[in-house]
């Protein structure tokens, strides 16, 4: 449909230039009619079609910031657990396909 869309809108500039009204007025209504089609997708498909993120599980959250925080009161090094989780979030994040936020 974008394809339709540029392709259309370089048509009607041709055409205008070039003095061909029927020409310019048919490729501006299929313009009209693509850009209305990717409206219609885009409202129709939701987020989750065009890559937008997960939602954040606050409940998982809460508890992984909880397990972080027992490990820094045993004794383990704030920034090395930390470090840690990132890289587990980045193996997981690069084993799945999924891009970082």
């Amino acid at each position: 449909m974008l394809a339709v869309c540029v392709l259309a809108i370089a048509g009607m500039i041709v055409a205008s230039v070039t003095d061909h009204n029927g020409v310019a007025i048919a490729t501006g209504l299929t313009a009209a009619v693509a850009i209305v089609c990717l409206i219609l997708v885009t409202a129709v498909a939701g987020p989750e079609a065009f890559g937008a993120p997960a939602p954040v599980d606050e409940t998982a959250a809460a508890d992984l910031e909880r397990r972080i925080d027992a490990l820094v009161a045993s004794g383990a090094d704030e920034a090395e657990v930390r470090s840690l989780v990132r890289a587990a979030g980045r193996v997981y994040r690069r084993s799945t396909g999924r891009s970082a936020p």
